[in-house]
């Protein structure tokens, strides 16, 4: 017997949906292992707004697929033909703080804020090592978010769970 089991989708929201978000994006996706499917989008991308090309190397260079990412308005996600949302995280403190659109369902919700490393000034090779060293941030938690039992996976404990993970920043920088 083959019983289908659906992946438990996640949505990642930030301001433009070309750095954070979309790293967020491809890394659940990788170690998602088919339980999870990972989207991103933003709260205002720019007009012909493109992932950053920093981040897709970051990605590549981890051996992370970069395979169908783009930028996308978080509106998409928000039409009745979107595939349901199971968790909504916000990976900017920008996309934290607006009036997001009503998700059908009502999923569970979290903030996890990064840096954005793509304000990050200089040399390439700084540059280079803001989207590494956010990508090491966004793949520990996810690590932990991705092993979680599937009895955790209701709304209120994913909810909870999701928020204790922000917490991980804490004992990250200590």
């Amino acid at each position: 017997m083959n019983i289908d089991i659906q992946p438990f989708n996640v949505l990642f929201l930030c301001t433009h949906n070309s750095a954070r978000s979309i790293l967020a994006e491809a890394m659940l996706n990788h170690l998602g292992r088919g339980r999870f499917k990972a989207y991103s989008a933003g709260s205002s991308p720019r007009e012909n707004q493109k992932p950053n090309p920093i981040a897709l190397d970051t990605l590549r260079m981890a051996g992370v697929s970069i395979e169908g990412l783009s930028s996308k308005s978080w509106d998409v996600f928000a039409k009745p033909d979107a595939p349901h949302m199971d968790l909504v995280i916000t990976v900017c403190d920008n996309a934290a703080g607006e009036v997001c659109p009503y998700w059908p369902g009502q999923p569970a919700t979290a903030h996890w804020g990064y840096a954005d490393p793509s304000t990050v000034e200089g040399e390439d090779e700084k540059k280079r090592e803001a989207f590494v060293q956010t990508l090491h941030l966004i793949r520990k938690r996810l690590e932990i978010f991705v092993n979680l039992p599937a009895s955790s996976l209701t709304r209120l404990a994913i909810e909870q769970t999701a928020r204790d993970l922000t917490q991980l920043d804490k004992a990250f920088h200590e």
